[in-house]
């Protein structure tokens, strides 16, 4: 079984590939090791590999992950955010990925005013039509948008989205550049991350002109 290290080199020689192949660099290109069933030891072994960007799914499983490891951590919310949960989130993560409704939006938007800080946000657009998928949905993304671009004590850095969960590249291809030429019509100042490619995509991510990858069990391994 390779350890964690061995899978953080072929990583990055994979993310170096997909670059070269899209004429791009790593450098352009974070990446958010999705610590969710990660404990934390397992978390500063990826610290001490260089990783400072971590995603988490659950504000319960991160809190005591949030006190005990390096505070120069960067940590991610990724996971569906419930409204009721917000006021533990704001201030406390880097980045609130998930942003896709007004009443979360305007809930951050008040925690923030609150507190007297700005958080950074993305906007999470639903990239395939499932049952249960989080996200604004495509129709609905530009008044989002709208919305979160005026919003005070917000700031939309990007937009962020989950591929179809198929094996056909074309569908997850056609998906990502959906995404990015939304993307593309946001201001210059507030594209800043396009959020896709999680372990089983992220080459074909890269290509579609990726900026920030979340890589768990590509990383990590299987969790138990």
């Amino acid at each position: 079984m390779s350890s964690l290290s061995e899978r953080w080199c072929a990583l990055q020689e994979r993310i170096a590939a997909a670059c070269a192949r899209s004429g791009r660099t790593p450098s352009e290109i974070r990446i958010v090791a999705v610590s969710k069933g990660v404990s934390p030891e397992r978390i500063a072994e990826a610290y001490a590999l260089g990783l400072r960007d971590f995603g988490e799914n659950y504000w319960q499983e991160a809190r005591s992950k949030l006190d005990s490891l390096p505070h120069d951590i960067r940590w991610h919310f990724i996971g569906h955010l419930q409204t009721n949960k917000v006021k533990y989130v704001v201030g406390r993560f880097a980045l609130i990925q998930v942003v896709d409704r007004v009443s979360l939006l305007q809930e951050v938007q008040r925690v923030a005013a609150q507190r007297a800080l700005t958080q950074p946000v993305l906007i999470e657009v639903r990239l395939a039509e499932v049952e249960g998928r989080a996200g604004v949905s495509f129709e609905d993304a530009p008044a989002l948008i709208e919305q979160t671009l005026q919003a005070s004590g917000v700031v939309l850095q990007g937009l962020m989205g989950v591929a179809p969960y198929t094996d056909d590249e074309r569908v997850i291809r056609a998906a990502f550049q959906r995404l990015r030429r939304l993307y593309e019509q946001l201001p210059a100042l507030n594209r800043q991350w396009l959020s896709i490619g999680m372990s089983h995509d992220f080459e074909i991510a890269i290509e579609e002109g990726s900026t920030m990858l979340r890589l768990g069990t590509a990383l990590f391994g299987a969790r138990a």
